[in-house]
């Protein structure tokens, strides 16, 4: 269940954030009354922070999510380097 979930959470990340890279151009900015009616309109800020935020919320947090496993990685990397064989073998 667990894994299940982690793919369908991995496939909504992908399409927003790919949505968040489409929209700005995709909409047109020079035109009010094409995103008027829009969530988060009538202003262009408002639509762009509606439509591209959660993307931009998401690559943010897979950015931190990837540091700190890199980090953990080359910490648990370093401690056994330290240690000698016969205790790791153990």
């Amino acid at each position: 269940m667990r894994k299940l979930l982690l793919g369908l959470g991995i496939i909504v990340g992908i399409y927003l954030v790919g949505r968040a890279i489409v929209e700005p151009f995709v909409i047109n900015a020079g035109d009010p009354s094409a995103y008027h009616n829009d969530w988060g309109g009538p202003s262009l800020a408002g639509v762009l922070a509606v439509h591209c935020g959660p993307g931009v919320i998401v690559a943010a947090g897979a950015a931190w999510s990837l540091v700190r496993t890199l980090s953990r990685r080359r910490q648990a990397s370093a401690s056994t380097r330290d240690r000698p064989l016969r205790q790791l073998m153990m």
